[in-house]
């Protein structure tokens, strides 16, 4: 088991939602229960499933939840660039998010690697 507040990967991935959160307050007052919505879910996805699978008892549970928070992160990087299509967000704000979910991504799978 691990305390997931002293995880580096966790600490990033909450750091991540609370930008994203900031990010989201541009989008269209339509989008709030679409896009908006199912962005959040994801934001919060990431750094919850890192916490859950700190507290499994194997290292194989533990990975199977960094999978699922990989999962999220493409998911929400999806999202992202669908974001930029639709021009609910500008090249200014996604290169500002893409880096760092990129480096989160890395991250976890790095993370994961060491649990094997």
């Amino acid at each position: 088991m691990h305390n997931f507040r002293k995880l580096h990967v966790w600490n990033d991935a909450m750091e991540l939602a609370g930008e994203l959160y900031e990010l989201l307050e541009k989008f269209p007052n339509e989008e709030k229960y679409g896009l908006v919505s199912q962005m959040k879910r994801c934001a919060v996805s990431i750094p919850s499933n890192i916490a859950e699978g700190a507290g499994r008892n194997t290292k194989g549970e533990f990975r199977q939840f960094l999978g699922i928070a990989t999962a999220s992160s493409y998911e929400l990087e999806t999202q992202l660039l669908l974001s930029r299509r639709m021009k609910f967000i500008g090249e200014t704000d996604i290169d500002h998010v893409l880096p760092k979910l990129h480096a989160l991504q890395k991250r976890i799978y790095k993370f994961k690697n060491t649990l094997n």
